[in-house]
Formats: C-alpha cells, sequence, structure tokens
C-alpha cells in the first residue's frame, strides 16, 4: 500500500529548476533512499514534501489525502517527522527538553505526564539516555544527529525524512545509524532517507531513487541502481 506519492512535483528559484516534474511513490513499511549529486535537488525535495517550501506544481498525497500547500506544522501532526541535514536541535535546552518539545508539537492538547512518557520511550529506542541532561552544545556529533531523530520520532510519525544523518560520522557510528534506522522501519514507521554514505544506502534500503539536476533520472532496487550505466556516469563512478 502507497503510503506517500506524488505527480509532477515541482520548484524552481528563477530560473532554476531545483525540482522538476517529479513522479513518487513510498510504499507503506519500506524504507527509501534518495541520492545524487550534490545541488541534484535532494533536500528541496524534502522541503516541499514537508511543507517548508511550497510547490510551483504537482500534488502529493499522505495516506490517500492531499497534503501538497499544507503548512508544515499541519504535514506534521498528520503524520510526518523529519531531520535536518545541518541539525536544528535546540541549543539552549537539555537533550530531554529537545525530545520533549517533539512529543508535545506532535499532537495538540497532549499532556505533559503523556509527553514525558514518550520523551522517555524515543531517549531509550534512540539510545540516548545517557545523555538526557546534558546541554546539546555538550554532546558529541553523533549524538546531536541521534538527537535530531529523536525529536522527530517523539512527534509520533508514520513516515520519517531522514537527510543525511550518517554525514561526519566515523564507520562504527555510521554501523549504529544503519541499526537505528532498521529499528524504526521494524517499529512500524516508513522512512525515505538522504544519504551519500552508499555502503548504508546500498544496505538497507528498498529501493533507491536518483535526483540529477531536480530531476528524477533513475529509481529500482539497489542492485538495479548500482548496476545503472546513468547512475555510474553521474553519480556512483566506476568503483
Amino acid at each position: 500500500m502507497k503510503i506517500l506519492e506524488g505527480k509532477g512535483v515541482s520548484k524552481s528559484f528563477g530560473g532554476l529548476k531545483a525540482v522538476s516534474d517529479v513522479e513518487f511513490y513510498v510504499e507503506e513499511g519500506e524504507i527509501l533512499g534518495l541520492i545524487g549529486p550534490n545541488g541534484a535537488g535532494k533536500t528541496t525535495f524534502f522541503n516541499l514534501l514537508s511543507g517548508a517550501l511550497p510547490m510551483d506544481s504537482g500534488t502529493v498525497l499522505f495516506g490517500g489525502q492531499k497534503i501538497s500547500g499544507l503548512k508544515p506544522n499541519q504535514i506534521c501532526r498528520a503524520g510526518m517527522g523529519r531531520t535536518f541535514q545541518a541539525a536544528k536541535n535546540f541549543p539552549g535546552m537539555a537533550v530531554y527538553g529537545n525530545v520533549m518539545m517533539g512529543a508535545l508539537f506532535g499532537k495538540p492538547g497532549r499532556s505533559a505526564s503523556e509527553a514525558e512518557q514518550i520523551t522517555d520511550e524515543v531517549l531509550d529506542f534512540v539510545g540516548l539516555t545517557e545523555y538526557k541532561d546534558k546541554m546539546v552544545t555538550d554532546i558529541p556529533l553523533s549524538a546531536q544527529k541521534q538527537l535530531e531523530v529523536a525529536r522527530a520520532l517523539a512527534t509520533r510519525p508514520k513516515l520519517l525524512l531522514l537527510d543525511e544523518v550518517m554525514a561526519g560520522l566515523n564507520p562504527t557510528e555510521v554501523e549504529d545509524a544503519m541499526k537505528l534506522i532498521l529499528r524504526i522501519r521494524d517499529s512500524g514507521i516508513t522512512v525515505i532517507m538522504i544519504e551519500h554514505v552508499m555502503r548504508a544506502i546500498m544496505t538497507i534500503c528498498d529501493r533507491i531513487l536518483v535526483l540529477h539536476h531536480g530531476a528524477k533520472i533513475a529509481e529500482g532496487t539497489p542492485q538495479e541502481i548500482s548496476t545503472s550505466k546513468t547512475v555510474i556516469e553521474i553519480y556512483l563512478g566506476e568503483s
């Protein structure tokens, strides 16, 4: 069953087409990878899905309901969470407060006690309990990336957009991030992930969508994408 689908999704900045007539779908329960060279339009595409930017044209359906044209808070509360390429954690708050903000924002009228329960559960799930009383500025990069994910999870999403959560991590931390994403999927949350770490993309994604100059140039399984002549020439390289 398709949880998210779009047709003709487009966005231009002046004369530059950042996202051009993209048609896509995401099956419920899968991990979809989104790859492409820098400047391919990947983060802009996320911004269009999450309502952070208005589309010039096109339609996006989430759970069968049209969400294109809605505000970010409305899309979030409909069940779509996201992280950002550059961490958007609240630096003046402790880790616990950051996750609590997600829990309180995710559903209007949620009580403080319910938000606290969600916060405790999410911190344990992502492995951040030991840092819960630390200020954001006092935790390592890997924990800051986990915190981005935790705050998004605290909104209780059905679909999670992950924007380069492995950037800057060492191989051990990348392995841990891969395991976390698989646990997120196994918990019943569908995932779309932008990532340049090809080992992760090829290992944990069910399907991959490739953007170049804002247009979709390929779509398929990791095996299909890794052997696509077009994708190799434009992005992956011969190695």
